[in-house]
């Protein structure tokens, strides 16, 4: 169903001269019982490399030689808890250090930090789940406010990737009294009511932790799907009644390292140090919501606890939540069952690998236990899963991106001489930056729909084609093709072709390599037949490139501007 969403085509003339074309075939299937066949069972225990690499592709920015390798080598259980052990990489610390040195950092180092952990860091699982949690809940530097205040949106990344294998409580807690968040969604200094002066509490934060950090818009069933009242249809989670009066709790927030309520911080440390209660500030009436009441004269820190406490144990959050971040890892259409799954490990805290090894401390929210639960399910795992018409998800941008940089070798991530990658939201790169959406509603919602398509018809999401359009698709192989080709021999986002260049002799075994490598071995017969067609037809050089690496750069640009490859299986 995705793939007739997207066709492609890509016409490029050489530095030889010799125009080829490339066109991505597209049918329901896998691979269409047409390409490279999976290879054997191996390994210590016993996974093919197939196995390992489309695990590694949903799991991390992208799959390389020596994670597959590894992961082969240990299981997937083992895999799981070693990243579990991983320290954090902090980017506040890259940032502060910017800051130090009296060089100015804002989008450049944010921008730069991200490509770096995405593409170098060890801790992929941290920074692959991190970056799935922060398209939840979202705070963007889009923001002006947060461009000129890098340390404070550094400082909010590393909340979210702590958040990745952290508990999603205390999760909701570090994201409300950060300063990002607070700037973000305007209750920085968010006064109590004062009817002499007009003043009202600020309810931005209030609707959008219930909408979309944790309950929804409808009451939900335990394995996600709507709760309908006597004439079939959902019912509501909240009113504005609740949103007027949780914006109450959400009062008396101010920067830390101050004596007074009003004005902007004096040390560097108030932008990433939590936010302090001015209980003076806070409205210290009762506030009622969800079915809950918090006493009147509650402290103010008291009263946010107790909200958080309420949103975290309400029967939506489990399901909500995982939902969303089985979209962001496995499947845009996940069944009811897998979501239940998930939403259950959430519930308990608790996930019973395959080797009866536990993920999880088994406390509610625990999200080591729900990282398992996503990656591990039958349906993540079972490759006769991605036969299915209705199964997968598109690669963001993004993601396809970072998979190139590391699947070929890029060791260098210095964006102060690439100004494409310092800012890649437009249409004519990449469509989407990290940590950089538009609005709280992230680069694209969860339930969108394409208008008129065959998915559509079959009642089926497909949340990244909000941000796919005619001039973003040729954008990115424009895109693209700048890097894959490095023609200005940029030593900066570098690749390394050495295997496929040693390949190209062979374009048969160098596609297939590719199938394998990039798209999960979904490439069909067609696009298959139609790559090699055309990496057969570099009989020459052309430029500064020999024959052979002519040949593997074309290939790689034709298969990751294939439908086999941006749907991923």
């Amino acid at each position: 169903m995705f793939c007739s969403l997207f066709e492609f085509s890509i016409k490029r003339a050489l530095a030889a001269g010799v125009a080829l074309l490339a066109a991505a075939g597209c049918t329901e299937s896998g691979d269409g019982g047409g390409g490279a066949p999976p290879p054997p069972t191996g390994g210590p225990v016993g996974m093919s490399e197939l196995e390992a690499v489309r695990f590694l592709n949903q799991a991390t920015f992208g799959a390389t030689q020596d994670d597959i390798d590894n992961l082969r080598a240990i299981g997937y259980e083992q895999w799981l808890l070693d990243e579990f052990a991983k320290p954090q990489e902090s980017l506040l610390q890259s940032v502060l250090l910017v800051e130090a040195s009296g060089a100015e950092a804002g989008r450049t180092e944010l921008s730069e930090t991200f490509w770096t952990r995405a593409i170098l860091g060890d801790d992929q699982l941290r920074q692959r789940f991190g970056f799935a949690l922060s398209q939840i809940i979202v705070a963007s530097y889009a923001d002006g406010a947060l461009l000129d205040r890098p340390v404070a949106m550094a400082n909010y990344m590393d909340i979210i990737n702590a958040g990745a294998f952290g508990n999603f409580r205390q999760t909701i807690e570090n994201v409300t009294y950060s300063p990002a968040m607070a700037i973000w969604l305007t209750y920085l200094q968010n006064q109590k009511a004062d009817v002499d002066e007009g003043v009202v509490p600020d309810e931005n934060y209030a609707r959008e932790i219930m909408q979309l950090f944790t309950i929804g818009l409808v009451d939900l069933q335990p394995n996600g799907d709507p709760i309908l009242d006597g004439s079939s249809n959902p019912i509501e989670t909240y009113d504005n009644t609740d949103i007027t009066e949780l914006a109450k709790v959400f009062t008396g927030l101010s920067w830390a390292e101050r004596s007074r309520f009003f004005g902007r911080p004096d040390d560097i440390r108030s932008e990433y140090l939590p936010l302090v209660m001015f209980d003076e500030e806070h409205s210290p009436e009762a506030k009622s919501f969800l079915g809950a009441t918090i006493p009147a004269n509650t402290s103010g820190d008291q009263s946010i606890s107790m909200a958080l406490d309420v949103l975290f144990n309400h029967q939506n959050t489990a399901p909500f939540i995982s939902r969303q971040l089985i979209q962001r890892m496995v499947t845009s259409n996940p069944s009811s069952a897998y979501v239940n799954r998930v939403a259950t490990a959430f519930r308990t805290g608790s996930f019973t690998m395959p080797d009866g090894r536990v993920a999880g401390g088994g406390g509610r929210g625990d999200m080591r236990a729900v990282v398992a639960a996503v990656l591990l399910d039958d349906e993540a795992r079972n490759a006769s899963f991605s036969t299915d018409p209705q199964y997968g998800k598109v690669r963001e941008p993004v993601i396809r991106f970072t998979q190139w940089a590391r699947a070929f070798g890029v060791t260098s991530t210095d964006v102060g001489n690439e100004a494409q990658l310092r800012d890649t939201q437009s249409p004519s790169a990449l469509n989407q930056q990290a940590y950089r959406s538009p609005s709280v509603f992230n680069f694209y919602r969860p339930g969108y729909v394409q208008p008129g398509s065959e998915s559509a018809a079959a009642g089926m999401v497909a949340p990244e084609l909000q941000i796919t359009t005619a001039a973003s698709v040729t954008g990115y192989a424009n895109f693209m093709t700048d890097f894959i080709f490095n023609s200005e021999g940029r030593t900066d986002f570098a690749p390394n072709y050495d295997t496929e260049i040693a390949l190209a002799g062979d374009a048969a075994a160098l596609v297939d390599h590719l199938d394998l490598l990039l798209a999960d071995g979904a490439l069909t017969s067609e696009t298959r037949t139609q790559i090699i067609d055309a990496v057969n037809a570099i009989s020459a050089g052309g430029g500064s490139f020999s024959r052979d690496e002519l040949r593997a750069r074309l290939a790689i640009l034709f298969v990751m501007n294939s439908s086999d490859y941006i749907v991923q299986r």
